[in-house]
């Protein structure tokens, strides 16, 4: 069950997108498991994937189609992550974007594919296919949703964020969804996710947009530190509601932008921790007083994949010998331990490389029996700071992952 608020919003409709769904039976029965986006022509698309070596067939495809030019379809299918499928999976990724093709009447490079789920075998692609032309036949703009629900695999919620915002007396509108609940980790976690918004912005605008608030959120959460074969991002902006299109950095509208993509975007990174296999507690870990912002992220990371603290937090077992052995191990370099402070929320458990001398169990129990706490962590080594999301580590994570394939 996830853990805290992770209803999904209203979903404001994005001038320029359509979003149509299908049961293809790619994996499971009486359940929506093919998605499409259908995007005007002149939208500006930009996305990041994973780094695993290991990357699926349709992140190579989607990757190349994107340097062909602007994309007008999205297919996404649930049930099979089509990788480690060889040149079998290659083909069956290309055989997809073909039919979409010639179902839309667009380029084969004006499509691209993305596949989550059970990673080594073969698409059923005869079914996926089938269901393409369902999934256009209903096509429309208030399917949000339907899309949230149709991506999702071992999520146990639809994730969803959505504002509007005016600019130049104009009102536009950011929407965006996400699933991913295991093999969660940056670069990019497990994770799939959409944003579309219908403000006018340029095609370099919208890549930098897009890489700078992944950044921020998607790659600084983490469940189980797998970082997945099929992890994707985009972000689509199709100037549909009018005005202007911002193009520089300086342009005062660029700012609002960002910051409401980063709320989005942070939001739908959160809902994928919150709802996490088997998660009981979502965990803030906040570093500062780093040299540098990376060493920061290296210990908050250090701290959030620990099994020993995720286990520890599980069972509200204030055992914080586990946080100092993870602050240790991360790899900074002329660490002063005696400089170091560690709260858990308000509660300080440790002073200066010690325990804190009025720190009680109690007290740290109480906090790690919350459904969300903070670990904050001060190096007192200079002005860094940065932040990272997780959540406990339960049985259930066990067994949900061990009966993954069954």
């Amino acid at each position: 069950m996830a853990v805290g608020d992770v209803s999904m919003p209203q979903m404001h409709v994005v001038k320029g997108v359509k979003i149509g769904t299908a049961e293809a039976y790619v994996r499971y029965q009486n359940r929506r498991d093919l998605v499409i986006f259908e995007f005007s022509e002149g939208t500006q698309v930009a996305g990041v994937f994973t780094q695993n070596a290991f990357c699926a067939a349709p992140v190579h495809l989607s990757k190349a189609h994107l340097l062909a030019g602007n994309p007008r379809y999205l297919v996404i299918n649930t049930g099979n992550a089509n990788a480690g499928t060889g040149k079998i999976g290659m083909q069956n990724a290309e055989a997809t974007c073909a039919k979409l093709a010639e179902l839309a009447n667009v380029k084969v490079t004006e499509i691209l594919p993305f596949s989550t789920g059970v990673i080594g075998e073969q698409l059923p692609i005869e079914r996926l296919v089938k269901g393409l032309q369902p999934a256009l036949d209903n096509l429309n703009e208030n399917a949000w949703l339907d899309a949230a629900t149709g991506i999702m695999t071992t999520d146990t919620t639809p994730k969803g964020a959505s504002e509007q915002f005016v600019l130049d007396g104009v009102t536009y509108t950011m929407t965006g969804i996400s699933k991913g609940a295991g093999m969660i980790r940056p670069n990019m976690a497990t994770m799939l996710s959409y944003v579309a918004t219908d403000a006018p912005i340029s095609r370099e605008l919208v890549q930098l947009l897009l890489k700078e608030t992944v950044n921020v959120s998607f790659n600084r959460i983490t469940v189980d530190g797998d970082t997945s074969t099929n992890d994707s991002c985009i972000f689509a902006a199709t100037g549909q509601a009018g005005g202007i299109e911002i193009n520089s950095v300086n342009d005062a509208r660029y700012s609002v932008v960002l910051g409401v993509l980063t709320r989005v975007m942070k939001r739908l990174a959160q809902l994928i921790v919150r709802d996490g296999e088997g998660a009981t507690k979502f965990i803030t870990v906040a570093v500062e007083g780093g040299a540098n912002t990376q060493e920061c992220c290296d210990i908050a990371y250090s701290i959030a994949h620990s099994p020993l603290v995720k286990t520890a937090i599980f069972a509200s077992d204030p055992n914080w010998g586990r946080i100092l052995a993870a602050i240790g191990y991360a790899g900074v370099p002329n660490l002063d331990v005696e400089k170091i402070q560690v709260w858990l929320d308000d509660v300080q458990i440790c002073k200066d490389g010690g325990a804190a001398e009025d720190y009680t169990e109690e007290a740290g129990a109480h906090v790690m029996s919350q459904s969300e706490m903070t670990i904050r962590v001060d190096l007192g080594r200079g002005d860094a700071k940065d932040t990272v999301y997780t959540c406990d580590l339960s049985y259930d994570y066990v067994k949900i992952n061990a009966d993954y394939r069954s």
